[in-house]
């Protein structure tokens, strides 16, 4: 890191303003945001680093521990779970003689859920050290066992054997709306299945996460061959070498967008985000990706490289009104994958590029007073007021800068 970055870094009241807000904000609890009742796993992976500091070790491990109580006999897991008197609001909620005093509900169109729960408890051990998690009972099974089960049920139930790679519902990158219904989270009669990087890419982490867990070879040798494949795979059908990026679906049947309409055009900034996470590009591709991402953005006219996806999917394409032209997640700006691009930046030693891309995103949390969930292109806050996920992320990515910075 150059003397002149570091001296920015160390001087920048920013980095620990928004530090200190977020410490703040997920001390207070785990539920996703001041919009949401439920504590999703999807995002209490994203601020499980940031709790550990902050907020009660014993709840965060109960609070985790919870999904395994509603877990599946099939080996799936929800997406999350809200007290019992919040059941009311509509939707398909399901319930656990383990944890009486809740409900719980699952999106069906995403393939994130079960990686997800295991990414965070990884990320609870390594920053507790409490290894004993693994061997808590819930109904006879240890925590290991039941991490090992929600693995094995994207193998029977959500894993392609023509391309050897996981599937779900269409989506807009790493959304959990489909296009052809009005709400459109739930797979139904009209879904479309596709494989795309955001799935596959989520499934190498929790496969990382899971195999250095293990404590014998034995058990870690089958694991480590579907991981391999798994990269081998996502390498083979999901990487575009003529437009250095990832395609945006493989479909499994059809396509739900117009046979006109060039879908591959579309860059996932945050797929391409979390296969940088999973390890499957090098430095070179991770600077023409964020290159990428720069030019995207000032093409949309947005704000940050958290804008979601570039170009955004037509007006009338997603049923679901919220899903227009950059609206929610088809174009919207979500610090919660832009943060984790900052992060990727930073342990690929591109400090620079990490703060320039930090930046904004500090700047609108201090404007704001809040951490947003999403932002319009012309940077109006939307959704959450106080969403957690993205106070974790940026908590994290300061974390990092602060702590090269401190290297130099």
């Amino acid at each position: 890191m150059k003397p002149e970055l570091v001296y920015k870094i160390k001087t920048d009241t920013r980095l620990k303003t928004v530090s200190e807000k977020a410490r703040k904000l997920v001390s207070s609890g785990f539920n996703a945001g001041d919009g949401y009742s439920e504590v999703w796993i999807r995002d209490l992976n994203t601020f499980t680093d940031l709790a550990t500091k902050v907020a009660d070790k014993e709840k965060l491990k109960e609070a985790l521990l919870t999904f395994f109580k509603f877990q599946g006999k099939d080996g799936n897991i929800m997406d999350g779970y809200t007290e019992i008197k919040n059941a009311s609001s509509g939707g398909v909620f399901y319930y656990s003689k383990l944890a009486p005093e809740f409900a719980a509900h699952k999106n069906t169109v995403e393939t994130d859920q079960e990686t997800s729960l295991i990414q965070a408890i990884y990320k609870y051990i390594e920053a507790t050290g409490d290894h004993s998690i693994l061997k808590e009972k819930i109904d006879n099974s240890t925590v290991e066992e039941l991490m090992g089960k929600a693995l094995t049920f994207l193998l029977e139930h959500r894993f392609d054997k023509k391309y050897g790679l996981l599937w779900g519902a269409t989506t807009a990158d790493w959304g959990d709306v489909q296009p052809e219904h009005d709400w459109g989270v739930v797979i139904d009669s009209s879904s479309h299945f596709a494989i795309d990087i955001y799935d596959n890419a989520m499934f190498v982490i929790a496969l990382n996460n899971y195999i250095d867990l293990l404590a014998f070879d034995i058990q870690k040798k089958p694991w480590l061959e579907i991981k391999q494949k798994i990269i081998s795979n996502t390498e083979k059908h999901l990487w575009d070498k003529k437009n250095n990026k990832y395609r945006t679906h493989i479909y499994l049947k059809d396509s739900p967008f117009p046979s006109d309409f060039d879908e591959n055009k579309i860059y996932y900034h945050g797929g391409t985000a979390i296969a940088i996470e999973a390890g499957l590009l090098n430095k070179k591709q991770v600077k023409q990706a964020f290159a990428k991402m720069k030019a995207n953005m000032k093409a949309a006219g947005a704000q940050s490289i958290g804008l979601t996806l570039y170009p955004v999917y037509p007006n009338g394409f997603f049923k679901n009104q919220g899903m227009s032209e950059y609206g929610y997640q088809n174009g919207g700006d979500w610090t919660w994958f832009g943060g984790r691009m900052v992060q990727q930046l930073i342990h690929y030693g591109l400090y620079e590029e990490a703060y320039e891309a930090l930046s904004p995103m500090l700047d609108r949390v201090i404007l704001h007073k809040g951490f947003y969930e999403w932002w319009t292109p012309a940077g109006e806050p939307k959704g959450s007021g106080q969403f957690r996920g993205s106070a974790g992320v940026l908590w994290s990515a300061i974390e990092q800068l602060n702590a090269q910075s401190v290297q130099e």
